[in-house]
């Protein structure tokens, strides 16, 4: 299964492809999409929304995987990002990829095995687990990988690869 893993943002988002099975995910294209500070928010949003679909087109993931917004202290950037947002999860319904959403403590927990993790140790496992040399850079494309892992031991777990669970199969009867 080729997952597509988004970190949302305006100014910079982060994008991480992996292929996953229940052995190994193994990297395939890290990166960041980029827009110019002095453009119009509207012509950010275009950007986002046209580099996305080129990224789809381009390797037709089977599915996405999104980090949930956080609203820590700054209102102002999370509603900008929230716009970001938008427009990735308009892309990929457009263009048929299922999506699925994970918060950062979810994210962490999948990679880390600690809920509460710091961003270092989820970008140390993240190398780990990619097999890769050094940590992904920026810190926009380690974080999509990291959700993008998030989302493979999800999809690929025993239960939720058969995506229907059938709990005849498991009585112990």
């Amino acid at each position: 299964m080729r997952i597509l893993g988004i970190d949302p943002g305006v100014a910079t988002v982060g994008f991480g492809i992996v292929d996953a099975t229940r052995q190994k995910n193994e990297l395939v294209r890290f990166g960041v999409i980029s827009t110019p500070a002095g453009l119009p928010l509207s012509r950010r949003l275009v950007q986002i929304y046209t580099d996305l679909q080129e990224l789809i087109s381009t390797f037709h993931p089977d599915e996405m995987a999104v980090e949930e917004l956080f609203f820590n202290t700054n209102l102002t950037t999370g509603i900008s990002v929230a716009h970001g947002r938008g427009v990735i999860l308009l892309a990929a319904e457009q263009l048929g990829v299922p999506i699925f959403e994970y918060t950062p403590m979810q994210v962490k927990q999948a990679v880390v095995g600690y809920g509460k993790a710091e961003k270092r140790q989820v970008m140390l496992m993240t190398q780990r687990l990619l097999g890769l040399r050094q940590i992904p850079r920026p810190d926009d494309a380690a974080d999509a990988l990291a959700i993008a892992i998030c989302h493979a031991r999800s999809a690929t777990s025993l239960l939720n690869q058969e995506r229907v669970f059938d709990p005849g199969r498991y009585d112990t009867r």
